[in-house]
């Protein structure tokens, strides 16, 4: 049950222990986060071996009954067969068009989900990492994966906290920000994610999109009418918006500009879009 939930997510966040502490045994014996992340990805691996194993016989019979769908679909699954068997993680194969891009998602696999590492580290390690997390940082630079280093004891204590006196644990020990926003941005950046913000009297809203959006797409994940009936977009870069004050000052300091259909959101943008109804 657990890896069929996981099959339905877009990436996965693998939380690595990074620290050592003679209280806390590990099962395998001594600390060793790049064994750890092995062992899970070979989990996952051998569940998504079975997975296609059970497909085959029948997608060769749709295939061989003429079925363009299940022939495409057929090529993959003995494409990321072969990986597997290697010991070689789905996210390896190559899916060059959309429609095979689309195809290959649809297998569920969960080996070809991009990754996500988060290095659990001590607390003394929670800003620049240590030993351990810069192994994973290179296993991750090499698989094109990402990596952030957290302190789960720090993010517990964190957690518990009133907001206001969240800022002073913080700068006690030695951090900017909690570890979490850490993991949001990074999980942005292996999803192609960027966020977009509208502004009104009462309430300010963060849009999610994914990076390359044009505007009238990015007006539409407010509503269809938006897209629709798109005529530009009244944007104010997210860092002109905080050093003027809002959207006032940055008028009075030139930094408010019109964006037309073409125009590609950018991360942070505080959009106002017009539109025709």
């Amino acid at each position: 049950q657990f890896l069929a939930n996981i099959r339905e997510c877009d990436a996965i966040a693998h939380v690595v222990r990074c620290f050592e502490d003679g209280d806390i045994t590990h099962v395998d014996g001594p600390v060793d986060p790049i064994r750890d992340i092995e062992t899970i990805e070979t989990e996952l691996m051998l569940s998504d071996l079975e997975s296609l194993e059970k497909r085959v016989t029948n997608l060769e019979k749709k295939a061989r009954g003429g079925d363009k769908e299940s022939k495409e679909t057929l090529a993959l699954v003995e494409q990321c067969l072969v990986l597997l068997r290697e010991g070689k993680p789905a996210r390896v194969a190559v899916a060059a068009s959309p429609e095979e891009r689309k195809a290959f998602a649809a297998l569920g696999l969960l080996s070809s989900k991009p990754v996500l590492y988060v290095c659990n580290v001590e607390e003394a390690a929670a800003d620049k990492g240590n030993e351990f997390s810069a192994r994973v940082f290179a296993r991750a630079k090499e698989e094109g994966a990402e990596a952030v280093v957290v302190s789960a004891k720090i993010e517990s204590e964190i957690a518990v906290l009133p907001a206001d006196e969240q800022k002073d644990y913080l700068e006690a020990v030695g951090l900017a920000e909690p570890g979490l926003n850490r993991v949001i941005r990074a999980g942005y950046e292996l999803l192609h994610l960027v966020t977009y913000f509208t502004v009104g009297p009462k309430e300010a809203r963060a849009w999610t999109i994914e990076k390359g959006t044009r505007a009238p797409q990015a007006a539409g994940v407010i509503h269809t009418d938006f897209e629709k009936g798109f005529i530009r977009a009244e944007t104010i870069a997210y860092d002109d918006y905080v050093a003027n004050k809002g959207e006032a000052g940055a008028r009075e300091a030139g930094k408010f500009r019109l964006e037309g259909k073409d125009y590609i959101v950018a991360d942070g943008d505080v959009l106002h879009f017009r539109f025709a109804n």
